[in-house]
């Protein structure tokens, strides 16, 4: 990630071309403006996106399977980690790109070589929730983090003083990181749990290492559309993932009736998950480097959660027709504790910026209690919880227009 953990304002970098083409297939990895008009994300960062998401789905259908078979500590065990490792690729990748993204011909090479390693991690998932081993996934991820350094070499190769600095600061930092990431695969099963905690507290120490004398040029408009549009990718796979899953059920079990409510209740909760989400123009708080540190980590969980709903769906699917080995309330827990994890992240990391009131403030978090609380419903929990998202809308939506209304009011008197 391009940030650090200073918490003044990122500088400008000097004058550069808002448009980098038209200069030959191979050009200098030079800072990008921070204040560039018009930057939106490209079609290779689309495709980008698409890609990971095929590694969040293997997780999220691993997850599925640890859960309905009566393991879920060790599911979630391996969904954190598996998610893990793609989340902090993509997200290195986003925040480089935000600064130093030229698209000349190396870098979209090096940006496909990326993409081949995501796709080797998620040909390894199974194996890693199955027989407890990484070694695809380890490669994968080695793959993804190499083609970065050498992101980071080209970036040095192309600038001096403090800036060339940090790109081998970043450089090396992320190989000294993949060194430890290999006592996953020597190390004895039991001592795995401590080499994950370990190994992500020096990835997420890099960042702020490499930027202690200068920090990159991301783009605050750029970074949450980026972040924004992985949040609906993410959505989306969790309704693909649960529409499969009840098309199934109906049409193995014939169990229309059992099912409707549950394709009811995470309709209603993804699109709560979505506008909740899209309802506050963060760019705007991205304003420091501390800010956007905060900020991007913290979507570890929103993007976790949000594609745990999905996964959570699936198992509530096949509890209701006879195919999972555990109670409804578990059932039921699959779904309601990762969406009020999400309800919850989402206000903490933004939302509580724009709130004004105690009353505005206070939606989100009683939201997540009452989801929490439906799990116990019994078989209509998932419904129920969908409709308290969705209620949740509404009073957000109308608290907010109540508060528009008075100012103007104020305004006109």
């Amino acid at each position: 990630m391009t940030t650090s953990s200073t918490g003044g304002a990122t500088p400008d970098p000097l004058p550069s071309p808002d448009v980098p083409t038209g200069r030959g297939p191979l050009r200098g990895l030079t800072a990008r403006g921070r204040h560039e008009a018009h930057r939106v994300a490209s079609p290779l960062e689309l495709f980008f996106d698409l890609c990971f998401v095929v590694a969040v789905s293997q997780a999220g259908g691993q997850l599925v399977h640890a859960v309905a078979e009566g393991h879920p500590g060790e599911g979630v065990l391996n969904y954190a980690m598996i998610f893990f490792a793609v989340w902090w690729a993509w997200m290195n990748f986003s925040w480089f790109a935000s600064a130093y993204d030229n698209d000349d011909t190396l870098y979209r090479v090096v940006t496909l070589v990326q993409i081949a390693g995501v796709l080797v991690l998620a040909a390894g998932v199974s194996h890693a929730f199955q027989d407890h081993d990484f070694l695809v996934v380890v490669l994968g991820y080695l793959i993804m983090r190499l083609a970065m350094t050498a992101q980071w070499l080209r970036a040095a190769l192309s600038t001096g003083g403090a800036e060339r600095t940090m790109a081998l600061r970043y450089a090396g930092g992320v190989l000294v990181c993949q060194v430890g990431w290999l006592g996953l695969l020597v190390l004895p099963e039991g001592a795995r749990g401590w080499v994950y905690l370990v190994m992500v507290v020096l990835e997420m120490s890099v960042p702020p290492f490499a930027e202690r004398a200068h920090p990159t040029s991301w783009h605050p408009h750029h970074i949450s559309e980026r972040y924004g549009l992985f949040t609906i990718i993410v959505l989306g796979e969790s309704i693909a993932a649960a529409t499969v899953a009840v098309k199934s059920g109906i049409d193995e079990h014939d169990a229309l009736g059992e099912l409707l409510p549950i394709a009811a209740g995470g309709l209603l909760i993804v699109f709560a998950a979505w506008w909740i989400y899209f309802v506050v123009p963060i760019h705007g708080h991205l304003r420091s480097n501390r800010q956007a540190f905060r900020w991007g980590c913290g979507h570890y969980l929103i993007f976790a959660s949000a594609a745990a709903i999905g996964a959570g769906l699936e198992v509530a699917v096949e509890q209701a027709v006879g195919k999972a080995h555990l109670s409804t309330p578990a059932a039921s827990a699959a779904v309601t504790v990762p969406t009020a994890l999400y309800l919850l992240t989402v206000w903490a990391l933004h939302s509580r910026y724009y709130k004004v009131g105690v009353a505005q403030q206070l939606v989100l978090p009683t939201t997540a209690l009452l989801v929490l609380a439906c799990t116990f419903l019994g078989e209509r929990a998932v419904l129920a919880a969908g409709v308290v998202a969705a209620v949740a809308v509404a009073v957000g939506t109308g608290l907010t227009a109540r508060g528009v209304g008075r100012g103007r009011g104020a305004y006109r008197r």
